[in-house]
């Protein structure tokens, strides 16, 4: 794709050794933008696309042009000059690097896949303000099954929406499974049905076909899901005209129950029908976008307009991370929204392939880079996508609509942020003035460890950054060498084995800076994915007093860090916030903002480790009950496992039910029944919280 590219050059060309002798002044000091200005006449002035990274080489900003040159130079003009947040970026930045490419489809793409793998922070990423729910048929099934969920698509099935409130669309199924009774029942009740050959209560009540128990045949329940499919998707008027054909024949044939059923159908039909409204009469299928911003924010809606009616609709919010105006902003949330391949919600995905892009996309503001967006939204959708600004008639007015909805949604949001915001930035404060630091803990880490007697012993890493939870960033650790349950010793090669890989990390980013290459630094050249340990963490909490902050202090001390690194332990007892070599807990006061953030974040790492402990846990039950069964491996061990959802549910199946599991046939079925029951002592259960001990026998 690229034409060429260069590296970082700053304004005096620097030796390799200069250039590895200045990362220690650069990661103490915030960088000055001339420092690593590129030397005049070093820039290009084709188009390109440009990134800035911090002194760990870590992607703080990724940015496209059509000139690089002048693109790069507006950076580096009189700081006062620049956008708040374009000073912060600058000043926090210590490389800069670009690479050309042919046109501004190339630039485009290339602007996505950097932001995608690199995750900038100061570049704007839309926030959904909320889920939004769907209607999905799992049309890959045997028997289709409806219902609401939330979330990432699955490929094969096929979803409707999104919709604005989950209690609407329920009850718009609600009403049509009385006109088309297919299967909205999950795996488990549809297979216990099936197993005692008795349909559930919406069998009973007409809600349901009965498939479980062979009332209807599998083309016949897919005719009927493929009518409800037809329904959402807003071919109704055929299905209305059939039913009152078989109406009026019911009618003529004196068959006057029937003709009843079919007469509440059309009304059910048309009460679900009411709840679209119609908002363009040319029954057009389009996703229509409009932004609302101030100085700070921005806030975009987009209504799912699919057969001329409103099928959803979603909403995000950002931060307007520079002075990129509304041609930019909305070029970049067209990026988002259809470059990710689960994005785009307002129309059923066939195959689940890909991201689904309507015909027509209607926008508030015209994108920046129009042809090079439409090129790209045409080559994802297969056919020609026009991106217009609509003008007059039904389309204005419901553009109108879209903004004044952003316009509402952009106001409410900064109503909820100011607290947030206030809050957030005050804790920070409090924890810096509480702790002596020198500036605020901007990235915080919290481990626990986690096991029951020595066994199964785990550790967690969770990562909270500017307060909020980071949850891409969390790790978890296998015990390797752990004796009894010295929970000490846990958490020395917890936190070992952490800022190992972080000194790693930078001998290896140093030594690229020797070898002259700046470009990616933060990225691991064997696995080419960002290195994950070599953000250095601002504050680290561990979860207990005074032994236990003495311990995590002698593994900082071990590598190096304790000057760089700040620590400190909340005890659960009084909630004291105890620090290395201080013979007295600091005392934050209850109502403390600062006190609150620690412990969610000491909270979360102990839920994260719990959660790793009792699946390794589980998994090991059923590993040792099923232990030594022939022809069961690990594949089917979990076969097993997803079929029937716990180890008490499948001791209480049955030879024949296993032996309906995919894999599993009547031989390999009685092999597990007679692993299951036989005779071995019960694991020990701690009758105060339930979980399971060691191995022996119960009491009576």
């Amino acid at each position: 794709m690229a034409r060429g590219g260069s590296t970082a050059a700053r304004r005096q060309q620097p030796s390799d050794a200069e250039a590895v002798s200045a990362l220690p002044l650069i990661v103490r000091y915030m960088a000055d933008p001339s420092s690593y200005r590129p030397a005049p006449g070093t820039i290009p002035t084709d188009p390109g696309v440009y990134r800035f990274s911090d002194e760990h080489g870590q992607v703080i900003y990724v940015g496209k042009a059509k000139n690089l040159r002048n693109r790069l130079n507006s950076y580096f003009q009189d700081i006062s000059a620049l956008h708040p947040r374009t000073q912060r970026m600058v000043t926090t930045a210590a490389h800069v690097q670009w690479t050309v490419v042919q046109n501004e489809l190339e630039s485009l793409q290339l602007e996505y896949t950097w932001i995608k793998e690199f995750d900038p922070r100061f570049n704007v990423m839309y926030r959904d303000d909320k889920t939004y729910p769907w209607l999905c048929v799992t049309w890959s099934d045997e028997f289709p099954r409806v219902f609401v969920g939330r979330g990432a698509h699955r490929r094969g099935w096929r979803y409707f929406g999104p919709f604005g409130q989950a209690w609407a669309i329920r009850d718009t199924m609600e009403t049509l499974l009385r006109v088309f009774p297919m299967r909205s029942c999950s795996t488990g009740v549809f297979n216990r049905a099936r197993a005692q050959g008795r349909p559930c209560l919406l069998g009973y009540i007409g809600k349901c076909s009965a498939p479980c128990v062979g009332r209807i045949t599998p083309e016949a329940h897919r005719d009927i899901a493929d009518d409800f499919c037809s329904f959402m998707a807003g071919r109704s008027t055929g299905l209305v005209h059939r039913i009152e054909r078989q109406m009026e024949d019911a009618a003529t044939n004196l068959e006057f129950e029937r003709a009843a059923v079919l007469r509440d159908s059309l009304g059910a039909l048309a009460k679900a029908t009411e709840r679209n409204a119609i908002v363009l009469g040319d029954g057009t299928d389009a996703d229509v976008i409009a932004l609302a911003m101030d100085p700070l924010e921005v806030a975009v809606k987009i209504f799912h307009v699919r057969g001329g009616r409103v099928r959803g609709e979603r909403g995000w919010v950002a931060d307007r991370a520079d002075e990129a105006g509304a041609p930019d902003l909305m070029e970049t949330f067209l990026l988002q929204l259809y470059g990710a391949g689960d994005v785009s919600r307002g129309q059923v995905r066939e195959t689940g392939q890909g991201p689904v892009v309507p015909r027509l996309v209607m926008v508030s503001h015209e994108p920046a880079s129009l042809d090079a967006m439409t090129d790209l939204l045409s080559e994802s959708r297969g056919s020609h996508v026009e991106i217009r600004v609509p003008q007059r008639g039904d389309k204005r007015t419901l553009m109108d609509t879209v903004t004044r909805n952003a316009e509402e949604a952009l106001a409410q949001h900064k109503l909820r942020r100011a607290s947030d915001l206030a809050t957030r930035t005050r804790a920070l404060e409090e924890i810096q003035e509480a702790l002596g630091l020198d500036r605020a803990p901007l990235r915080m880490e919290s481990y626990d460890i986690s096991h029951i007697q020595g066994h199964q012993v785990v550790g967690s890493m969770v990562v909270f950054e500017d307060g909020m939870p980071r949850k891409s960033e969390y790790r978890r650790f296998i015990i390797k060498s752990f004796d009894g349950s010295d929970d000490f010793a846990a958490m020395h090669e917890v936190l070992s084995r952490r800022l190992r890989r972080l000194l790693d990390d930078r001998e290896a980013m140093a030594g690229g800076v020797a070898d002259g290459d700046t470009t990616g630094t933060l990225i691991d050249p064997t696995t080419g994915s960002p290195r994950s340990f070599a953000y250095a963490p601002s504050l680290i909490v561990v979860d207990g007093g005074a032994p236990q902050v003495h311990a995590a202090q002698e593994v900082l001390e071990e590598y190096g860090l304790a000057d760089e690194i700040a620590l400190c332990g909340l005890a659960k007892r009084l909630e004291e916030v105890w620090l290395p070599d201080e013979e007295w807990p600091v005392i934050l006061p209850r109502t403390s903002e600062g006190l609150y953030l620690l412990q969610r974040l000491r909270d979360e790492a102990h839920r994260f480790a719990i959660t790793f402990h009792r699946e390794r846990r589980s998994k090991a039950m059923i590993e040792s009950v099923l232990d030594g069964v022939p022809g069961l491996g690990e594949v089917r061990r979990k076969t097993l496992m997803q079929h029937f959802g716990s180890l008490k549910a499948l001791r209480a199946a049955s030879a024949d039910q296993i032996g309906e599991v995919p894999g599993f046939g009547p031989v390999l079925a009685r092999s597990v029944v007679e692993a299951l029951t036989a005779d071995r002592p019960l694991p020990a259960v701690n009758t105060a919280t339930g979980e399971v001990l060691e191995d022996g026998p119960t009491a009576p």
